[in-house]
């Protein structure tokens, strides 16, 4: 058969090729994949229908508009798509210098912040290394330690809505551990920590390296990022693709001290973020009317949220970030019809401690309202 772009033929073997059984690793032979349920199907095939996509915590808006006038900018110019991009992403990690205020040379850019969490593992697992994980909570941080071949060691607070710190920090001490995963906010629930608190704990096990997600930040208002002055055993990863709105471009970052990000960057592939996740990147960056326009339309959403489930009786549980969890007697089914309606969400009742519960990513406060009148039509149906 030859190929009409190329010109190149390919040859075809006489006998079917025989499936070859490879010995998969032995930090990866128990692993079980990521569960990454989308909605993209369901949306695809229900093309006259307006979604609302709210069950992976992404913007529910398109991104700053100077974010498409970037990456048009470059595309209708000579824009040298064959070529690699901006080697280390210097280029974003200068904006990023000033934005916060440190030194080039504590910022690692990356593939989104999961490329920053896995780099982190790759850099400093070992086998039988224990990884302390405050829990539920972002489950793909657990792949990346399990396939070095890490023990994680679940941490449950008595309540999976409120602080433990004391708890917490008897564990860390008691444990001991290589690397401490703290998602601030935490996904699925919401706990927070405040920077005070995880100063103490970065204090009580200096030998532990802190992790401190903050793919959530912005809409709580808080960061860690002033601690790193302080203290050495701390990385604080953000990402671009939840209130900046560019999950599609992937790209996040790291901060920590100098040494910890050199170690890093011996792992790490310097060409690993595309050249239109960097532009898109620092336009959404000097935009910071529309970020504060998004944040508070998000927060006039959780007011609205309050009202309108205290009115019903329903439990909710708003965070400092951009979902909620509530409690359904059937959760499963008020999902599903919900989808039926154009409104995805997440289930978490599968979930330790969470039996009920539905995650919901918050929108405008036009978008909540519409939402909000869906839910009501779908619970009046379990009256």
């Amino acid at each position: 058969m030859r190929l009409p772009s190329t010109g190149l033929s390919v040859a075809h073997p006489p006998h079917p090729a025989r499936a070859t059984s490879f010995a998969v690793a032995e930090t990866v032979r128990e692993l079980q994949p990521y569960q990454a349920v989308s909605s993209l199907e369901q949306i695809g095939a229900r093309p006259d229908q307006v979604p609302h996509k709210l069950d992976w915590n992404e913007a529910t808006v398109p991104p700053s508009p100077r974010v498409i006038e970037a990456i048009s900018a470059f595309l209708t110019n000579t824009h040298h798509l064959n070529w690699y991009p901006v080697l280390n992403s210097t280029n974003l990690i200068e904006r990023l210098a000033r934005h916060w205020d440190v030194e080039g040379d504590r910022l690692l850019i990356t593939n989104g912040s999961d490329q920053a969490l896995d780099t982190i593992c790759a850099t400093y697992l070992n086998p039988d290394d224990p990884v302390l994980v405050p829990s539920p909570t972002y489950t793909h941080f657990l792949v990346f330690a399990q396939t070095r071949g890490a023990r994680i060691v679940p941490f449950y607070g008595a309540d999976p809505f409120q602080p433990a710190f004391d708890a917490l920090l008897e564990a860390a001490t008691r444990v001991r551990p290589k690397l401490l995963y703290l998602v601030n906010p935490n996904n699925p629930t919401g706990v927070m920590y405040t920077p005070d608190e995880v100063a103490a704990l970065l204090a009580a096990v200096p030998e532990t390296l802190v992790i401190v997600d903050e793919a959530y930040s912005e809409f709580a208002g808080s960061t860690c990022i002033g601690l790193l002055h302080t203290y050495s055993n701390l990385v604080v990863t953000r990402t671009f693709s939840k209130a900046y709105g560019i999950a599609g471009l992937r790209i996040g970052y790291a901060l920590a001290h100098p040494e910890v990000v050199r170690d890093m960057r011996r792992v790490f592939n310097p060409k690993s973020v595309n050249v239109l996740a960097q532009i898109g990147a620092m336009a959404a960056l000097d935009d910071q009317a529309w970020l504060r326009w998004y944040l508070d339309e998000v927060a006039a959403s959780k007011r609205a949220l309050r009202e309108w489930f205290e009115a019903r009786g329903i439990v909710l549980h708003l965070t400092p970030a951009n979902y909620y969890m509530a409690k359904f007697d059937r959760a499963p089914w008020v999902a599903q019809t919900l989808a039926e309606h154009g409104v995805y969400v997440r289930d978490r009742s599968g979930q330790r401690n969470l039996d009920g519960y539905l995650r919901f990513t918050i929108g405008t406060l036009e978008q909540t309202r519409q939402v909000t009148d869906i839910l009501g039509s779908v619970l009046d149906r379990l009256r």
